[in-house]
């Protein structure tokens, strides 16, 4: 059974930071793609991020192109978001999500893991 556990969200002022974490249960993380989504109140859920299996840059959703930043830790079976110069429409529900078929994907169909989400608010 694969688990997937959120953390680091919050609330900040808009153009501050936060480190979203999402650790991950099972011995074979390290070949699972890894993705962020993310939830608006009365929105449907959006890609934000995926990481590259191949140890790219990863792919961005545009709203977040410059701004955020996915990694991971195989050691820790952990993949996080770093969230800088957070604006107000950063405000959601954001999910991590696994995929052991479609590296990068940005299809959250194509995802067969996910995390109970962790809210992130930003103030204006």
């Amino acid at each position: 059974q694969v688990q997937l556990v959120e953390s680091g969200g919050g609330l900040v002022q808009a153009g501050g930071s936060l480190r979203l974490s999402c650790v991950v249960s099972g011995r074979t993380f390290s070949s699972y793609a890894m993705g962020w989504f993310r939830q608006a109140p009365g929105k449907e859920r959006k890609f934000v991020a995926a990481d590259s299996l191949s140890g790219g840059s990863g792919y961005y959703a545009d709203s977040v192109k410059g701004r955020f930043t996915i990694s991971r830790d195989n050691a820790k079976n952990t993949v996080y978001l770093q969230m800088n110069s957070l604006k107000p429409e950063d405000t959601a529900v954001y999910y991590c999500a696994g995929s052991r078929t479609v590296p990068g994907t940005q299809r959250d169909y194509e995802y067969q893991y996910w995390g109970q989400g962790t809210q992130v608010t930003v103030s204006s």
